[in-house]
């Protein structure tokens, strides 16, 4: 049977119903996904050699003869050997395989077979351990480049191997050429089935190098026309014209005086909101910086034109913080405020669902609650979405699907992005940066310290505590024997939430009362915890990540994070802003055991400066784009071989490629621009970006 892309892997040898699914987890389901599986990285196995001059520990390919029929031995219960005398013209050795019988039939006396492993011992004991062999006629996988694979519970890279083989032999030829020949002449493109081909099994490193970036390129320039798809098609909407309102106005409703950050951006938001297209702005700005009064600002410019604003939340701590600042002072401009969470129940949601259907609710905060189906709006014209990339696209569209029309879209963002690519990420956005923190905020202090300095924090601990201020302890893992995901088996055994927070309650502050937090707890237990907290009914929490975004408690004065050469800085930052909210000087301690003076460095630059976005190019330089651009965070398509911040010299050309074929046909709709078309949906359609 032959093979076509849309077949599903079920239809390939050797895929069952558990392996299949098992590919599913990876993504894999149809031929196709198989050949935009793009490798890892890559093990060459072309170094050949005899049996007299292999080199020790080296992996090597050797030509072998099977010279007498191998033997099974059965150790005991699991352990099988199958061993094999393997001979060429300068000598024999001795071939060992655990536990794969089935080579005892396979290896056949008199063969020739290629074997890929490493050659041990001297003269008469030379030896090969669990080599690879392939019989000399049908070679596949030794004496070539391999590619390596991501992999799940149940996918070797063996089977992810043969499989893509089978497919790019089969299909390769099938995947349709989507970029323009005048571009790929004008960029020195590959073709399609070339780079496929030797991006998977690549015939030598310059034919891996061209396939690369013919792929990475591809991905960009597709990443890039859908951005700017998005943005004309959100341009090109009507939307709702809010009449201009005095700042002067709203600013007498404010205990305080706004920074002159937040003013431009509030200068920003109005002409967005009276432009008679809809907003669709992105606020990024340090945590403290003051986001939530531009939200106010927004649901009070909503108000005074008849229309409602919903603002959603990530957690229902976080959505009560923000009515309990913003109810007290939009309830003073006349606006009725409203708030939706899990916890609102029965009789008073049924309440609030009327309020908001009736328009007697101008501003509603809560959480997802807010997408119930029970939930209908009279007039909404204004959607806030704060900490953003808590949030999918498609939640963040549901939202804004309540609207009669196509409604005002502000979204808020704590996690400083690098001014080079905050364009790039949120290309179909406006961004407004709010680069300047209110008044009267010292920055908290921030140190670096080793485990011999453990004691001397933990009298700091004590005596804070006795001044009466609170304390965060944060621990990278949950339990005992969680492997960090950026150090898998690394050394040292990670500080863990749990058994961390018991030791600490019995042996060293057995006087204070120390609470615990983490994300495996329920929602209601973990906002108990942090109630009680806010509440000062702790001195000190004990938490994982959870608490990253999270409450104001202004009376804690000290962040302490534990191995914290695991974190990004980016994410550190983040934490360390959970303190220095309030009148008191704050200080964060950052606890590592690593001897990397690298890491050590990485964690200093925290210590030097509090500007989030500095750290953050720092983050970028130091750790790469992980930090920024998980599709999941931050709404982005998952990209399969590009890399935002490694591949910045391609994306600029990627860039200008597409906006110069954007210039000629503006919605890709010439028909020699239909297959361009389908593939930029299909990478965004993904994400729940739909182009009509």
């Amino acid at each position: 049977m032959s093979l076509t892309l849309n077949m599903g892997v079920e239809v390939l040898p050797g895929v069952g119903p558990a392996r299949a699914k098992a590919l599913a987890r990876l993504g894999l389901e149809r031929v196709e996904d198989l050949l935009r599986y793009y490798p890892r990285d890559y093990e060459d196995r072309r170094k050949s050699a005899c049996i007299a001059s292999a080199p020790a520990d080296v992996p090597v390919c050797l030509t072998l003869m099977v010279a007498e029929p191998p033997r099974l031995s059965r150790i005991r219960k699991g352990l099988e050997l199958v061993k094999v005398r393997l001979v060429d013209d300068t000598g024999s050795l001795t071939a060992t395989f655990f536990n794969q019988g089935y080579l005892k039939d396979a290896l056949r006396t008199g063969e020739t077979y290629v074997c890929f492993g490493k050659v041990e011992g001297q003269g008469a004991r030379r030896q090969m351990t669990n080599p690879v062999c392939e019989r000399a006629d049908k070679v596949r996988f030794t004496g070539r480049i391999l590619p390596v694979y991501r992999l799940t519970h149940g996918v070797s890279n063996n089977l992810l191997a043969g499989l893509a083989f089978r497919c790019v032999e089969e299909c390769a030829a099938q995947v349709e050429e989507c970029l323009p020949q005048p571009l790929r002449q004008a960029h020195q493109l590959a073709e399609t089935e070339f780079a496929i081909r030797n991006v998977h099994f690549p015939a030598d490193e310059d034919a891996l190098a061209v396939a690369r970036r013919r792929l990475i390129f591809e991905e960009l320039f597709y990443l890039t026309c859908g951005m700017a798809l998005l943005r004309t098609r959100r341009d090109s909407a009507a939307g709702l014209v809010f009449r201009p309102f005095a700042e002067e106005d709203f600013l007498k409703l404010l205990p305080f005086a706004l920074t002159g950050a937040q003013r431009r951006v509030m200068g920003e938001m109005a002409a967005d909101l009276t432009s008679g297209t809809p907003m669709n702005r992105l606020v990024q700005g340090d945590v403290g910086s003051g986001k939530t009064m531009l939200a106010a600002w927004g649901a009070w410019l909503a108000g005074k034109n008849g229309y409602q604003c919903a603002l959603m939340a990530p957690t229902e701590l976080l959505a009560e913080q923000h009515y309990r600042s913003l109810a007290p002072l939009l309830e003073k401009a006349g606006l009725r405020v409203g708030l939706l969470t899990g916890a609102v129940k029965g009789k008073a949601r049924k309440t609030v669902y009327a309020a908001l259907e009736l328009g007697e609710l101008d501003l509603v905060i809560g959480t997802h609650a807010i997408l119930s189906e029970g939930v209908k709006f009279a007039r909404l014209g204004l959607v806030v979405t704060d900490e953003q990339h808590r949030f999918g696209v498609g939640q963040r569209s549901a939202l804004a699907a309540k609207a009669a029309g196509t409604p005002h879209v502000l979204v808020m963002s704590a996690t400083p992005i690098p001014r080079t690519l905050a364009l790039i990420i949120y290309g179909d956005l406006d961004v407004s940066v709010v680069d300047e923190l209110p008044p009267g905020r010292s920055p908290v202090e921030t140190y670096v310290v080793g485990e011999d300095k453990r004691q001397r924090m933990y009298n700091f601990v004590r005596k804070l505590v006795g001044e009466g201020r609170q304390a965060y302890i944060v621990c990278p893992a949950v339990e005992e024997g969680e492997e960090d995901g950026d150090n898998p088996g690394g050394a040292g055994a990670m500080k863990a939430a749990v058994t961390y927070a018991q030791t600490l309650r019995t042996q060293v502050f057995p006087e204070l009362r120390v609470g615990l937090v983490h994300g495996k707890m329920k929602s209601k237990e973990k906002d108990s915890v942090m109630s009680a907290f806010a509440a000062g009914q702790l001195d000190v929490l004990v938490s994982t990540t959870v608490i990253e975004v999270g409450v104001d408690v202004p009376n804690a004065a000290l962040m302490i994070v534990e191995d914290a050469d695991r974190f990004g800085l980016s994410q550190l930052h983040q934490l360390r802003g959970r303190v220095g909210r309030g009148k008191h000087q704050s200080y964060c301690v950052l606890v590592t055991s690593t001897r990397s003076q690298d890491s050590r460095e990485r964690l200093r630059v925290l210590s030097k400066t509090n500007d989030g976005f500095k750290i953050a190019e720092e983050d970028l330089r130091l750790r790469g784009p992980g930090d920024f651009f998980g599709s999941r965070q931050h709404g982005l398509p998952q990209l399969g071989i590009a890399d935002l911040a490694g591949d910045m010299r391609v994306l600029k050309q990627a860039q200008s490629a597409a906006g110069e074929l954007l210039r000629a046909d503006p919605g890709l709709t010439k028909p020699e621009h239909a297959g361009l078309l389908a593939r930029v949906k299909r990478l965004f359609a993904e994400q729940g970006d739909v182009f009509n």
